[in-house]
């Protein structure tokens, strides 16, 4: 029976590690702020497993009939908690309420597990080398699921089907013991009943996994779920409500069909028209291709470069044909090469090179800074990697949420960019889908307003140019933080401010 158990903390230290894995990344995805998130559940379900194991204190009497019944109430809660929590996000007053008890009581259950175990086993070995064996599985199980949850399971399986799958596993142990151990256990019976309900359960949830998933997202999104797919970056997902095709990301809105045009043209047209002859473009994100789209509109462009973290996004919008239509195939342009990468790294690693590259335009259109693992693409150090690739008379143009809803957030990009040296130029244009929408030049020379762009532009003229260059009182500058590294005051900014809008 020893072998048994001990293989069992095996599973249990994996099954505990991936529920908590899984709601920081479901609570990342819905609420943003993934270092918080993720903090503040690991917080919950450690002091949650410290709870449990002083309450593992009072159970004195048929140890392993009470540890069969915490595995299948494990497998069971744990097994359902993604699809429990993507279904009530949208109906529940306080889902951070929601998400903090499911973790909770996850954590008792699993905290209750451990010390149980010991008190079985302690008659099987020496303490020393119980509480050694024990623990040992209890780590290897932890970096297992490590591992497992962010190279497999994620990109593989998604969320809701990874929380039914180790569902299943808990209440296999459960089973496990129950039949391999000849001991007697009181209402054993129905302990066997109870498990293989929950197994069966578990099972339809997981081969129904993907229809719950939608049924969720069908609650979130406006208009009719046409593609969704989860990234190890982020969950993308397409949506059609008669002529408007929308996609999100991680559920924030990035673009709408209607009105895209207004937005690109305005993050594009005003930086490559004021370059007598602009060649070589760098365009940081725009995995839709709409930027690239925009730039294909000069013929002087010889060469664009596009470092795009995310594959699934590249892939997407290369090969789906509502998609290519949209952007006008720009992915599949010779001109373009794509690089699936982190843009800070592989910005550190042509600064290290010997060939640094010149871009005569750097598009940077990354999604907002709502967590610190895109606050740093808008950090001093990021841009100051910038000047290794620009020449004098290169320009760099970031897009930077709106002046109006985040009036700190976007001079906080602003003052960012001048702290790393760069003369900057703000302005802003009108985006029904999102409203007033900032962007910020930064160049080694002062920036001149072109007077002339494409034929066949939709919005960007010269005379409706020359409006998003002026900021009226409410929009005007502000001071702020600068946003670094080690003190990230950009994401604080942005999700105070757009979190006071949203409650409106």
């Amino acid at each position: 029976m020893a072998p048994l158990l001990l293989v069992s903390v095996f599973v249990i230290a994996t099954c505990g590690l991936i529920y908590e894995l899984i709601a920081g990344t479901l609570a990342s995805y819905l609420l943003g702020d993934s270092i918080t998130q993720f903090s503040t559940i690991i917080g919950c379900y450690l002091f949650a497993m410290g709870i449990g194991s002083w309450f593992s204190r009072y159970i004195n009497k048929n140890l392993l009939g009470f540890f069969i019944k915490v595995e299948i109430l494990v497998g069971l809660i744990g097994g359902c908690s993604a699809a429990l929590l993507f279904i009530l996000f949208e109906h529940v007053y306080s889902f951070r309420l929601l998400l903090y008890f499911v973790v909770a009581v996850i954590g008792i259950l699993v905290g209750i597990e451990i010390p149980i175990l010991l008190r079985i086993l302690k008659d099987r070995f020496e303490f020393k080398d119980l509480v050694s064996k024990v623990f040992t599985f209890d780590y290897i199980g932890a970096l297992f699921a490590s591992i497992l949850f962010p190279m497999v399971l994620v990109p593989y399986l998604g969320l809701v089907k990874s929380s039914f799958l180790f569902g299943i596993f808990n209440t296999m142990v459960a089973i496990w013991v129950l039949y391999a151990i000849k001991e007697e256990i009181p209402a054993k019976k129905l302990h066997k009943l109870s498990a293989i309900t929950v197994l069966i359960a578990l099972m339809l949830g997981f081969a129904y996994s993907e229809k719950i998933t939608s049924l969720s997202e069908t609650n979130t999104y406006q208009g009719k779920i046409i593609f969704a797919e989860s990234s190890p970056y982020q969950r993308i997902v397409l949506t059609k409500q008669a002529q408007d095709l929308r996609l999100y990301l991680n559920s924030n809105l990035q673009f709408s069909s209607v009105d895209e045009y207004r937005y690109h043209e305005a993050l594009v047209h005003p930086v490559l028209s004021s370059l007598s002859n602009p060649k070589r473009v760098l365009i940081i994100g725009g995995g839709d291709g709409l930027a690239v789209r925009e730039v294909l509109k000069y013929p002087s462009v010889e060469s664009i470069t596009m470092v795009d973290l995310d594959p699934a996004m590249t892939r997407l919008f290369s090969s789906n044909e509502m998609l290519m239509e949209l952007n006008q195939k720009s992915l599949l342009s010779p001109k373009l090469t794509i690089h699936n990468r982190d843009a800070f790294l592989w910005l550190k690693e042509l600064q290290a090179g010997n060939e640094k590259p010149r871009f005569d335009a750097i598009i940077i259109d990354v999604p907002d800074p709502s967590n610190f693992s895109v606050g740093k693409l808008y950090s001093v150090t990021f841009f100051k990697l910038l000047h290794s690739v620009m020449d004098k008379d290169s320009l760099v143009v970031v897009q930077s949420t709106s002046p109006l809803v985040a009036r700190k957030s976007f001079w906080c990009v602003s003052n960012t960019l001048d702290a790393a040296g760069f003369n900057t130029t703000a302005y802003h244009t009108y985006v029904p889908s999102f409203g007033e929408w900032g962007f910020v030049i930064a160049s080694h020379k002062p920036y001149i307003q072109p007077q002339h762009y494409p034929d066949g532009l939709r919005y960007v003229s010269v005379e409706t140019a020359g409006e998003m260059f002026h900021f009226p009182a409410d929009m005007a500058w502000v001071e702020t933080k600068i946003q670094r590294l080690d003190d990230q005051a950009l994401i604080h900014y942005f999700d105070e401010e757009w979190s006071q809008y949203l409650i409106y």
